[in-house]
């Protein structure tokens, strides 16, 4: 992996020179079961000192998830959809809740009650819509049947996306989705990520909204970990610092 790290490096100690600091979270999607992949991801986060926020799909979790979770404190489970399926109409994109349908609320309901009877006490009650799509109407929802946050993708418009419903999204994601599935040019990512950063520091986006990092540990190849690592770690050692999602929420309690 060829990465000219030279651009962040720069927007960076521009942090520095205005003593800003950048609270930092790392979400991974579609966790199901222990993998190898997901031993390698443990691996990484501890070598970084970032807790991942493991987004679990409630309707496939299975024990051995539970387990890893449960004996290693690196993983925060959170809630990804219920069984993450393409329930959208006929041409519009993938999405399980960015529409109106009969039981979405159950659903919904459903997924919060599986994932605390696994979970328990260590699950975070943040929902993760797939495909990071959800419909307006299912806002209020979430906050009536329990969820404390939600979690999507790009800056947030607002800190609350429903009375006792708090947004906090991720913003940076490795992966080529559209084209060879494996890392996007790494110099756009760095590029993108700068313009993130700046528009951060000159005021034009909210950086109390911790800054996310966003990964699918079951489909990396070599150059999505080699990249992962290298930016998160030029990341911590510029000016980031590790966030949990349940830290942000005891700050608002």
């Amino acid at each position: 992996m060829n990465a000219d790290w030279s651009p962040l490096r720069r927007e960076l100690a521009l942090w520095r020179a205005h003593r800003l600091t950048l609270p930092l979270w790392w979400r991974d999607d579609d966790a199901i079961a222990a993998t190898s992949a997901l031993e390698q991801l443990s691996r990484l986060s501890d070598d970084l000192g970032l807790p991942i926020h493991l987004a679990v799909i409630p309707d496939a979790v299975e024990n051995s998830l539970r387990d890893a979770v449960c004996t290693q404190s690196v993983f925060i489970p959170i809630i990804h959809g219920w069984a993450h399926r393409n329930t959208a109409p006929i041409g519009a994109k993938k999405s399980e809740f960015d529409h109106q349908r009969s039981g979405s609320k159950a659903e919904l309901e459903q997924a919060l009650t599986k994932m605390l009877s696994v979970f328990d006490t260590r699950l975070v009650r943040v929902f993760v819509p797939p495909w990071n799509r959800l419909h307006s109407s299912n806002l209020q929802i979430l906050s009536d049947v329990g969820y404390q946050m939600v979690s999507a993708f790009q800056p947030r418009r607002t800190a609350m996306a429903a009375p006792g419903l708090l947004q906090v999204n991720t913003h940076l994601d490795p992966i080529d989705w559209h084209g060879t599935r494996d890392l996007l040019d790494p110099d756009q990512i760095i590029a993108t990520a700068v313009e993130l950063l700046k528009t951060r520091r000159v005021g034009r986006a909210d950086n109390s909204e911790p800054f996310g990092y966003l990964t699918h540990h079951l489909v990396h190849t070599s150059p999505i970990w080699d990249f992962s690592r290298a930016f998160l770690n030029e990341l911590l050692e510029g000016v980031a610092k590790p966030t949990s999602l349940a830290s942000v929420l005891k700050e608002i309690e």
